[in-house]
């Protein structure tokens, strides 16, 4: 006989409420701490590797923060310029 499923959280749980569990199943994917991404085939074609996806992304990470460095930089001194 089971139990009536009830909204909410449990005072105590068993294991064998929770059913069969597989182990290790996300073990190899948690061990090589990869992200895949699925590419348009347009963007697949400019790619022949995964390292010059990933050298084409780190190229745009450090353009982007040298881009927020620099609007940084010319916001402060356009604020001391307009008071001074």
């Amino acid at each position: 006989m089971k139990k009536a499923k009830s909204e909410g959280l449990r005072p105590e749980y068993h294991r064998e409420d929770l059913g069969r569990g597989v182990r290790g199943k996300y073990f190899e994917s948690y061990q090589k701490g990869t992200n895949l991404v699925l590419l348009s085939p347009d963007v697949a074609k400019a790619f022949p590797t995964e390292e010059a996806v990933n050298d084409a992304l780190r190229s745009l990470i450090n353009l982007a923060q040298k881009s927020i460095s620099l609007t940084r930089r010319s916001t402060v001194r356009t604020k001391k310029l307009r008071t001074g």
